[in-house]
């Protein structure tokens, strides 16, 4: 059975903000999510985080070796992307229009490892169907004043289980539902 978790970057007052320049990782830490990436069995997006995330579709001269690397995991994972807007995707994803819920708990039946959560608004609608077993939020020492919160409903009850330092900069902290 597969696990279904939701991690991201936070900045230290609540929020994820991919576009903005100052939250990009370090070296140290976007190795770790290189890693992390390879090691998923695929991802579940919700339409706004995958159309931020399908810059790595295409390559870009400019690209360093890491850049190409984490490229290059995000392109060989399996994807599911929940969206009534959207009308089709990307290589290697599915477009999920309907019954969202009865897709991803046949996910998590069928498959085996770990099912990444992307964006917070699909991972308050997963929290809420009580689909989410882990939670890992990588504080940085940013301050952003806007964006989306990491928790885009109310916080669930939740209960940590580990906490490490990934280089320089990054705490994760892991929660298990309480």
């Amino acid at each position: 059975m597969a696990k279904l978790v939701f991690a991201m970057n936070q900045s230290l007052d609540g929020y994820v903000d991919h576009d903005h320049e100052a939250f990009a990782p370090d070296p140290e830490l976007f190795r770790h999510f290189i890693e992390q990436v390879r090691g998923l069995t695929g991802s579940v997006y919700g339409r706004g985080l995958y159309e931020v995330m399908r810059y790595w579709d295409e390559d870009h001269p400019e690209w360093n070796a890491a850049e190409r690397d984490f490229a290059a995991a995000w392109r060989a994972q399996r994807k599911w992307i929940v969206s009534r807007s959207l009308e089709s995707v990307g290589p290697n994803a599915t477009l999920v229009h309907d019954d969202a819920e009865t897709v991803i708990r046949g996910l998590k039946a069928e498959l085996d490892g770990e099912i990444d959560v992307g964006g917070p608004v699909l991972a308050r609608s997963l929290t809420e169907l009580a689909l989410i077993d882990e939670y890992r939020l990588y504080l940085r020492p940013v301050v952003l004043g806007r964006g989306k919160p990491f928790f885009a409903g109310p916080r669930p009850p939740l209960r940590l289980v580990a906490h490490d330092r990934i280089g320089e900069h990054a705490v994760r902290l892991t929660y298990v539902p309480a």
